[in-house]
């Protein structure tokens, strides 16, 4: 192995966990924001109103993702990554590009259920308003999954080429 790539290898592979981090930085702080305001206007919403379910499903779907987030920052080393080779720096980086492009599909099918629960709710006389707030939430976090997860591959896939210069 070449001393440039000893030198390099070490630097990409901290940077790249650094990324997930704040990737996970960000996710956690969107599922507290959503944890704090949904939970603060449940409260002043009238009972069984598409509104408190919309903010009722916002709190479930957001204490996930703070376990989600919490889960991805405590498996992120950045200063446990240096000895890592290249062949594992490529698995290690294309083994988060496979599962960010797996969470946008199934971000896209939870966009697409929320639009069957709130075309389900027209046709529906028990319980339409659940269905209603519930669609709308999947909307929003679906459409905000959606986003972070294409966003979060594109920046991430730069260590991508960085990792491949070297095989070069």
């Amino acid at each position: 192995m070449t001393t440039f790539l000893l030198d390099v290898l070490p630097a990409i592979n901290q940077a790249r966990e650094l990324l997930a981090e704040r990737g996970m930085a960000v996710l956690g702080t969107w599922a507290l924001l959503n944890l704090l305001v949904s939970g603060y206007l449940v409260n002043g919403s009238e009972p069984r109103t598409e509104t408190a379910y919309f903010h009722q499903m916002n709190l479930g779907w957001n204490l996930v993702n703070v376990a989600l987030a919490v889960w991805g920052m405590l498996q992120a080393h950045p200063n446990q990554v240096a000895d890592l080779t290249l062949p594992d720096s490529l698995v290690a980086q294309f083994n988060v590009e496979k599962m960010l492009l797996f969470n946008a599909g199934l971000d896209v099918a939870y966009v697409c259920v929320g639009s069957w629960l709130r075309a389900r709710a027209a046709t529906t006389p028990r319980l339409p308003q659940r269905l209603l707030g519930f669609g709308r939430s999947l909307w929003l976090q679906g459409g905000f999954l959606l986003l972070f997860d294409v966003a979060f591959y594109f920046v991430y896939h730069t260590q991508a080429a960085r990792l491949l210069a070297l095989v070069q």
